[in-house]
């Protein structure tokens, strides 16, 4: 058995299907560690859930959030700082204390990322990891190759990540090529697991990772070893292939 597959119908379908999902594990487990990837694909999945607690639906005064991944070699203020676009998206419309939000090494350090994966585990690690999907596989910025053991560092970012990322600042910005990010380690060991996915470039890339060789050459398709806690929410373009 794979991951299982929920197929909605654009955009809303995706932020209403992904809202339910983490809703449903924060009214079960109030006090839960969550991982919110940026990106545009879980736009919709955050306002929705911002939109709940607005409504006094969702109640996000116990939940923790974890940091995906960041660039490194940022000043202060520099508005491409991942950090800070969670903090705009999520942190601030979700209400979350900022006590409880656990930050990944600004500077990439080795000793700073195994400091970060402790303090993870003292928290007894991760109830749901939110993810999106690189069109080269990456969760996070676990790039190809990438071992499932993987732990969380600071990497190189390839060709087409930076490329793909470009587009979020218009031309002209230079894209940082340097990040930290969650290892896969930590990330596979979440208790549930939900992949987002959306649009028709996807389409070749999410059936590799949930159907193909489980390979480091395309680091999502481990999601398939931790099958039974993983969720793929993939719009019907990505899924079909049609635009």
């Amino acid at each position: 058995m794979g991951p299982r597959v929920v197929v909605v119908d654009g955009s809303v379908g995706l932020a209403l299907a992904g809202a339910d999902h983490v809703g449903e594990l924060l009214a079960e487990t109030p006090a839960s560690s969550v991982v919110v990837p940026t990106g545009r694909t879980p736009i919709g999945v955050y306002e929705e859930l911002a939109a709940r607690r607005r409504a006094g639906v969702l109640n996000t005064s116990q939940l923790t959030v974890v940091q995906l991944d960041e660039y490194l070699g940022l000043e202060p203020g520099d508005g491409r700082s991942l950090f800070r676009w969670m903090d705009l998206m999520f942190l601030e419309p979700l209400a979350i204390d900022p006590a409880r939000v656990l930050a990944l090494p600004a500077d990439g350090d080795t000793e700073g990322g195994l400091a970060f994966d402790r303090a993870l585990e003292d928290r007894g690690g991760l109830d749901l990891a939110i993810l999106g999907l690189g069109a080269n596989g990456h969760l996070g910025f676990n790039e190809p190759p990438t071992a499932a053991d993987a732990g969380t560092r600071a990497v190189d970012l390839r060709p087409e990540t930076l490329e793909a990322n470009a587009s979020y600042w218009g031309d002209g910005v230079d894209v940082p090529r340097r990040a930290v990010t969650i290892g896969m380690r930590q990330l596979l060991a979440a208790r549930q697991i939900l992949l987002l996915v959306a649009g028709a470039s996807k389409h070749a890339i999410v059936h590799a990772a949930i159907e193909g060789p489980v390979s480091p050459d395309v680091p999502a398709s481990f999601l398939q070893v931790a099958a039974d806690r993983v969720t793929v929410i993939v719009d019907r373009a990505a899924w079909e292939g049609e635009a």
